[in-house]
């Protein structure tokens, strides 16, 4: 165990020195754009339902720092105690936007979102939400990505206050690009 763990430092730091060599610098400069595709999955805040899908990410640098993007991700599940068949998809839309900090190969971010969600088994509406993460460039301009949002929904201006607290967990890893 201790030698996987060794092993996964080595390339870890390995990769990192391949990305700085290459370039001096990694990750996006103002004007940069960047996709991503992940794994998602969603729960909702008691963690008794799940789901598991993809995620896709397109976004613009205003600066190295921020970028502004769509997001869309779709979601298949089978809930119990629903009678919705077998299977069911949801999905969702949203625009965001996420701070990265520092300039390293290791680039943590926070962020927020708002769209809407619609599908099989989810009530469509609309959402709002923060997110958290982490970007680790392996190359230049390649990353891994592990992102969790907190989304709450909302069918009117008035709903969102109430709702905070029946909101839902969204989390995805993935891998990215920037061009």
């Amino acid at each position: 165990m201790k030698k996987s763990y060794f092993a996964m430092a080595v390339l870890a730091a390995s990769l990192s020195s391949v990305a700085v060599a290459q370039g001096g610098s990694v990750g996006p400069q103002d004007g940069s754009r960047e996709f991503a595709l992940s794994g998602a999955g969603a729960s909702d805040k008691d963690f008794d339902n799940s789901s598991f899908g993809i995620s896709g990410d397109y976004g613009w640098y205003t600066s190295s720092r921020s970028v502004w993007g769509v997001r869309q991700s779709i979601n298949f599940a089978d809930i119990k105690g629903e009678d919705l068949g077998n299977d069911f998809w949801n999905g969702s839309t949203r625009g965001y936007y996420d701070y990265h900090f520092g300039s390293e190969a290791f680039r943590p971010f926070v962020g927020a979102s708002l769209g809407a969600v619609y599908g099989d088994g989810v009530n469509d509406s609309g959402f709002a939400g923060a997110e958290f993460g982490l970007k680790y460039y392996v190359l230049e301009s390649t990353y891994i990505l592990g992102r969790a949002e907190y989304q709450f929904f909302f069918d009117s201006g008035d709903s969102a206050q109430d709702n905070f607290d029946d909101g839902a967990w969204v989390y995805v890893i993935g891998m990215g690009f920037n061009f």
